[in-house]
């Protein structure tokens, strides 16, 4: 039986008093008690038991005793709609039908006695919001009709907001409409028409090449190339042959002369994907050709002219590496010319609905799937989870619970154990917490806990442990340093 949002948690809903209160219980929060509700059914004594209740608890309601009656009404539009299944006329499928065609993110709930209980399930599909087998139980109807509420005001919301976000936040396929992420928006739109320098800052998984494209995209520059360098996964002498090219014979190997990758961005954009891990001797180069705009290939003696915009991208702190040696102070002038922060997905947990609903399109279409949206209980799970690994990990357990969804709504069934585990043991498994500790530093004990637990279980085998606990074994690594975790404490 669904109990969730049957159409889907859709894009844009900004409610940044939430921001403070990961766990918010969002059913109890959208609530309106002065909503207005629609009962449709031709017995008379259950028109009014269920006026007699709905109205008991506090909302306004208008009845009607026919499909024909409600379809003939020209009032106010409900918030949301109680309906008889079966009724003679236009019975309860066309009137949901056309209620969803004038009202498109009207929640309603259908009435059906115990015989009619597969058609109430096959209506769903047709996009009523729940079900109720009469006789309607007082609590249970409540219970339904204050999520439906929740839901139909959630999905008002994304309707305006797709609105006015489409106007103004034109960046495709960045989502999110937290404070935090506003801010974000502002920066790119003041880096979009001109060509200074970009340094991207953020966590692993925060989304940066995904705001670097954004720039190159949205700016004059949209027409040429936009190049990626995967800084940290090659070797210093290779990389260098990457950026730069090479002539014929500068090393074993070189059979031909090659472009460099300078040379295919000209005209466009190249985007240096994790700064810091480039050896200082390549970082001199760069700087050269940030400040000249030319270069040389390897065991070549022409110089090339090149006009490209540079945007960098880091999870280090490249003024702790200055303090190093490990990072050049000149070319950390040159690349932090304007500078964009990428907030954690913990720190603006207010767009994970936007994201859930962006990913379940994705990789419903990818996976050939008809997926609406997930339940109620996943979204509270998915809110009050950390994301150590950020939208990156978001998106990989949307995708895995995707692949392995076999209705149109994501359930618990369709999660990774370890994010059922870690809510239904939160309570427990945070009372060593001192009363001095913040909400943060409590989540970061517990998933040291959790983590040194795993790798007990795995010996010490990241790659398994990783795979139990849902992350990416880069993840668990970039987790181990980040929560200083003593590997030494596992036997």
């Amino acid at each position: 039986m669904p109990s969730g949002i049957s159409q889907g948690i859709n894009h844009e809903i900004p409610a940044p008093e939430r921001a403070q209160t990961p766990g918010f219980q969002y059913t109890e929060t959208l609530m309106n008690d002065n909503a207005l509700i629609w009962i449709i059914d031709d017995a008379a004594a259950i028109r009014e038991l269920l006026s007699f209740i709905v109205t008991e608890a506090g909302y306004e309601i208008d009845a009607f005793s026919s499909g024909e009656e409600v379809l003939a009404h020209s009032g106010h539009a409900p918030d949301a709609v109680l309906l008889d299944l079966m009724m003679p006329g236009v019975d309860g499928v066309a009137v949901l039908k056309e209620l969803r065609r004038r009202f498109p993110t009207l929640p309603v709930i259908m009435i059906t006695a115990d015989n009619d209980i597969q058609r109430a399930v096959e209506v769903t599909k047709l996009g009523a919001y729940d079900y109720l087998v009469k006789p309607v139980d007082k609590e249970r109807l409540l219970t339904t009709l204050a999520r439906a509420l929740s839901h139909g005001t959630l999905e008002k919301e994304v309707v305006r907001l797709k609105g006015e976000l489409s106007d103004r936040y034109h960046l495709r396929n960045i989502v999110g409409s937290s404070a935090a992420m506003r801010k974000v928006y502002d920066q790119v739109e003041k880096v979009l028409e001109s060509e200074i320098t970009v340094y991207i800052a953020g966590e692993s998984g925060t989304g940066k090449e995904l705001v670097a494209k954004a720039i190159h995209q949205n700016s004059d520059r949209s027409g040429g190339p936009f190049i990626t360098v995967n800084s940290g996964s090659l070797p210093p002498d290779l990389l260098e042959s990457h950026l730069f090219g090479h002539v014929k014979g500068a090393f074993t190997g070189a059979v031909n002369q090659k472009k460099g990758l300078f040379e295919a961005a000209d005209r466009g954009s190249i985007f240096f994907d994790e700064v810091s891990s480039i050896n200082l001797e390549t970082q001199a180069k760069l700087l050269r050709v940030m400040q000249e705009r030319e270069f040389m290939r390897l065991g070549g003696t022409k110089t090339i002219k090149v006009d490209v915009r540079i945007i960098a991208a880091t999870n280090t702190d490249l003024e702790e590496l200055i303090h190093q040696k490990a990072f050049r102070k000149d070319l950390f002038y040159r690349l932090n010319v304007i500078k964009i922060e990428l907030p954690p997905l913990r720190e603006r947990k207010d767009d994970i609905p936007l994201l859930v609903k962006h990913f379940i399109g994705v990789y419903g279409r990818e996976n050939n799937k008809e997926i609406e949206g997930v339940s109620v209980d996943v979204l509270e799970l998915l809110m009050n989870y950390d994301w150590p690994g950020n939208i990156r990990e978001l998106e990989n357990l949307i995708e895995r619970a995707a692949v392995l969804s076999r209705s149109k709504l994501i359930t618990r069934d369709n999660l990774p154990p370890f994010l059922i585990s870690s809510r239904e043991e939160a309570a427990g498994a945070l009372t060593f917490a001192s009363e001095e500790m913040t909400l943060h530093e409590q989540l970061q004990e517990y998933q040291k806990k959790v983590i040194l637990a795993t790798l007990k279980k795995t010996k010490g085998v990241q790659n398994k442990a990783a795979q139990i606990l849902g992350l990416k074994p880069t993840t668990l690594n970039e987790m181990i340093k980040r929560l200083k975790i003593d590997i030494r404490q596992i036997s």
